[in-house]
């Protein structure tokens, strides 16, 4: 490998994660699933950064998983189930980094994300898309049902819907998926850097502890039932209202000035 895998720019608070492997069609093999996992770890640890973007080179978004390493390791000495799990538990983790991740997390999808590539932008916190961007769990037309993927999927649009896109392997049109769900904006190509770049800075001037507390409290309450729910909540609400910079938000309310957060 020649060029890295991941690009970082950093945009004051907000830290922009570049998929860099477009003649792959930025494709989650397993060297961008380990360089993904270190930047997320990064990204986790530094305090001067608010939020994530994720974005990527060339025409598509991410087309999924790499078959061709995945034929590949078929044909290796320890090709079959281990190696095959290994792969998705590899993917696994860094969906659920994202999730874990204690900053909101925007994808920037600028053209196709399909298979794992709709699986990442659907793990996504947000997604804001170009009305070029075409999202789908494809996989069956090959013959390998996108089970991992529809894992996200199903988690963002209604179920029947994930079901029938992973039945069909047809895709979804960028209005299609902001209508079911899977995205919250929609926006002309030239201005999808400056449109989620706008979502982006407006979330950076929250507060972040308010954001990390409210982002595990939203994933905690989905599920649940009713009364388990509201109390995960509400739990939550006491964590928030204890930070001492909450009480200077709700300060600052009150006498009409804007909130001084370090």
């Amino acid at each position: 490998m020649t060029h890295p895998l991941i690009l970082r720019a950093d945009e004051g608070a907000v830290a922009v994660l570049v998929l860099n492997d477009p003649a792959k069609l930025n494709a989650l093999s397993t060297p961008m699933l380990h360089a993904l996992a270190a930047e997320f770890d990064a990204v986790a640890a530094d305090p001067a950064v608010r939020v994530v973007v994720i974005s990527a080179m060339g025409k598509a978004f991410c087309a999924g998983h790499d078959l061709k390493e995945i034929q590949a390791a078929r044909q290796s000495p320890d090709a079959g189930a281990a190696a095959f799990g290994d792969l998705f538990a590899l993917c696994a983790r860094v969906m659920q980094q994202i999730a874990a991740l204690p900053k909101p997390v925007i994808a920037q999808v600028q053209g196709i994300a399909t298979a794992a590539g709709c699986q990442l932008a659907a793990t996504c916190d947000m997604v804001v898309a170009s009305d070029h961007a075409r999202f789908g769990v494809n996989g069956v037309n090959i013959g390998l049902f996108c089970s991992t993927p529809i894992v996200a999927l199903s988690r963002k649009i209604p179920q029947s819907a994930a079901f029938e896109l992973a039945a069909t392997g047809e895709f979804l049109s960028a209005t299609r998926a902001q209508a079911l769900g899977l995205v919250n904006r929609v926006t002309s190509a030239d201005d999808l850097s400056a449109q989620t770049m706008a979502l982006a800075q407006s979330l950076a001037q929250k507060l972040p502890a308010a954001l990390r507390i409210g982002k595990a409290a939203f994933a905690a309450q989905t599920g649940l039932q009713l009364d388990q729910a509201y109390a995960a909540a509400g739990s939550a609400m006491v964590d928030n209202l204890l930070n001492s910079e909450t009480n200077e938000g709700i300060s600052a309310f009150l006498q009409k000035r804007p909130p001084n957060w370090a």
